[in-house]
C-alpha cells in the first residue's frame, strides 16, 4: 500500500515495504507492485 504524506509542503507517497518515497502517485504504486519489501538498495 501506498502511503500518503505531507513533508515541506509537498505531496510524498512512501511505499509501505521498504520506504522509498515519490513524488508522484503512480510511480511508486508502480515500484509497490515489483517492490521486494526490503530496505532500498542505495542505503546499504
Amino acid at each position: 500500500m501506498v502511503v500518503k504524506t505531507q513533508r515541506d509542503d509537498v505531496t510524498w507517497y512512501e511505499c509501505e515495504g521498504c520506504g522509498m518515497m515519490f513524488d508522484d502517485e503512480s510511480d511508486a504504486e508502480q515500484h509497490e507492485e515489483n517492490c521486494d519489501h526490503e530496505d532500498p538498495s542505495y542505503i546499504q
